[in-house]
């Protein structure tokens, strides 16, 4: 062997060696960067993604799209440099996405969790917005327990023991006025519309003196029909506002979008007001490459989106449900709207 080849096969090792590390050794971060956007007054997979049964709707028009943030776990050292160097994905410590003190089984657990409030969440909004009366609602069932088989969630308390409960105050001093082993018999609404009356013996609960019922429940407007929002577990609670906007729009006349197409994101409380969110410049670059024209931003997110520089969304400050349906419509018409 001479000495020009000795000298490239060593030469060669360290580039060789960089490349093994490159494609083999992962690096604790996480990838962010734009995700899918997906229009809550359409469908996905054949199923209608914000579906209302029981009760005529309206026809609706253009696009009310909720955004995403895409996440890039386990990658390796080359795809970390590859994502730095795009200029378009951000990358962040894996504990700050995935706590390390958590299983993975926890953490889907309490994503699980904020799916749930978060769908609750925006059709109470949408509901209160629209003037339905509130009740004491029944939020989850205990399985097992008491009222297993026979309340469900969605139901609507009217009396117990023949005593009318108009709200939480009401329906708790009842409750905390029995003891385990005690027969309540339960009115109540249920969803599609049907009367419904139960008797329930109360069992008991460590964490009281009285007796245990085995449900949740809340104070929440209420009516005969049926929401569900079909996207599992895609978008967290940060598509609340959206699926908001959704419900309001199916259940009213007229386009609140006018016929664009509107992204925007934001959580939600149950009575309306909007939160602010994590990744909000990756989805206003998301919506934009969708084609959305307007994007909602959670005004405690307006600092940081107009760090993004898309210059091809007309910006709208979110700060609740009521406000973000004014500014739509004067949007639609031609008026000045709140922006960041």
């Amino acid at each position: 062997m001479n000495r020009r080849i000795l000298t490239l096969l060593v030469a060669l090792v360290p580039i060789l060696v960089f490349g093994m590390l490159l494609s083999a050794v992962t690096v604790p971060f996480v990838g962010l960067g734009p995700g899918p956007t997906f229009d809550t007054l359409g469908e996905v997979d054949g199923k209608e993604v914000v579906d209302i049964e029981g009760t005529e709707t309206k026809p609706t028009s253009g696009h009310l799209n909720m955004t995403t943030v895409s996440q890039s776990d386990g990658i390796t050292l080359g795809q970390a440099l590859a994502l730095w160097a795009s200029g378009r994905d951000q990358l962040v410590p894996r504990a700050l996405v995935y706590p390390p003190d958590k299983s993975k089984d926890e953490i889907d657990e309490a994503n699980t969790a904020d799916f749930k409030s978060s769908e609750d969440n925006a059709e109470y909004a949408a509901l209160s917005y629209l003037k339905y009366p509130a009740a004491v609602t029944v939020a989850s069932v205990s399985e097992p327990g008491p009222s297993a088989g026979k309340l469900q969630d969605g139901d609507a308390i009217d009396l117990v023991n023949d005593k009318p409960v108009a709200n939480l105050d009401e329906f708790t001093a009842l409750l905390k006025a029995t003891k385990p082993g005690d027969q309540l018999v339960v009115d109540y609404r249920r969803k599609g519309g049907d009367l419904g009356t139960t008797t329930i013996t109360l069992g008991d609960n460590p964490d009281r003196d009285y007796g245990f019922l085995g449900v949740s429940v809340q104070n929440a407007p209420w009516a005969d029909f049926t929401i569900d929002f079909n996207l599992a577990n895609i978008g967290g609670p940060s598509a609340g506002l959206m699926f908001s906007l959704a419900v309001v729009d199916k259940l009213t006349t007229g386009d609140l979008n006018g016929g664009e197409f509107v992204a925007g994101t934001g959580t939600i409380t149950d009575d309306g007001k909007v939160g602010p969110i994590g990744g909000i410049t990756h989805k206003m670059t998301a919506a934009a490459e969708a084609g959305a024209t307007v994007f909602l931003v959670p005004a405690e997110n307006c600092a940081e989106a107009k760090t993004a520089h898309e210059d091809s969304l007309t910006l709208i400050k979110a700060e609740t449900l009521t406000q973000v349906v004014d500014a739509l419509k004067a949007h639609s018409a031609g008026r000045e709207t709140p922006g960041c």
